[in-house]
């Protein structure tokens, strides 16, 4: 079972941090636009957010600026181990120290692990992509950010490296068939998803397309996994929770309606 903690009362005022460390290829961009977006669609009834484009050499704040931050995904690979990547590792451990509250996405996810003592590298199985059936662990299903996802969920998958060993101290909560750390907490106020909870079917059509050639190489059938696209609506959930927690999004946001997910209760475990 997760560990228990307080929200704090009432919610930080400062903004959401997030830290773009990669953007799409044009043709993505074209379609869909750029990653600040796809997280706006998300988080639309939460607060505003702070961009820094660490990959552009865009400093990071204080940690004390800002209530929370999210860590997006990323064309680069960690193990590439890229001076502004390097600095961003630096820039977590510290934000851990502190207990800041963090959310890694894909490279995020794979960064926050590499960061604080794990191992990241390229899956032996090779690329993992789709819209694809993620399987809690046992006793995750009382994480705040879960309730109410049933033990199977659909989340978008793309990558190819991976979280081969966990740092010190970090705890699986999810798994696919294909990857073991599909959500990761580090503590009890950062967690980490290897699939991208920003996704809309429209976002991940668009990366499938991109990669159709190089898919059907590699065995995949591009046309199938563009037909099993659906809505995603837990991993949205735990990027809403994770705002709605820390960085004072409305509890009326429609993810977060008791009609839909039951209310996270003021004791949560992250």
């Amino acid at each position: 079972m997760g560990q228990p903690f307080f929200l704090p009362s009432p919610v930080s005022e400062k903004t959401l941090l997030l830290i773009q460390v990669g953007t799409p290829p044009d043709d993505i961009r074209a379609q869909v636009g750029d990653l600040p977006l796809w997280f706006s669609a998300v988080l639309a009834a939460g607060p505003a957010f702070q961009v820094v484009r660490v990959f552009e050499g865009e400093p990071l704040p204080p940690h004390d600026a800002h209530s929370a931050a999210i860590i997006t995904g990323s064309w680069a690979m960690v193990t590439d181990l890229l001076p502004w990547s390097e600095a961003t590792a630096q820039w977590i451990r510290e934000a851990m120290a502190r207990d800041m509250p963090l959310f890694g996405i894909c490279y995020g996810h794979q960064l926050m692990a590499h960061a604080l003592g794990g191992r990241v590298d390229y899956h032996p199985q090779g690329r993992e992509m789709g819209c694809l059936d993620i399987a809690l662990l046992p006793g995750a299903e009382h994480e705040a950010l879960l309730a109410g996802s049933g033990r199977h969920f659909k989340a978008n998958l793309t990558h190819m490296q991976t979280v081969l060993e966990l740092p010190p101290g970090a705890r699986v909560l999810a798994r696919s068939a294909h990857d073991p750390h599909q959500v990761v907490r580090y503590g009890p106020h950062a967690v980490s998803t290897q699939f991208h909870p920003e996704f809309s079917p429209a976002v991940a059509a668009a990366c499938i397309e991109l990669r159709a050639q190089v898919l059907q190489a590699e065995g995949f059938d591009p046309a199938a996994m563009l037909a099993q696209l659906s809505d995603t609506p837990v991993p949205q959930q735990m990027l809403q929770r994770f705002v709605a927690a820390y960085a004072g999004q409305p509890a009326a946001a429609p993810a977060l309606q008791a009609a839909q997910v039951p209310q996270a209760e003021t004791i949560l475990t992250v």
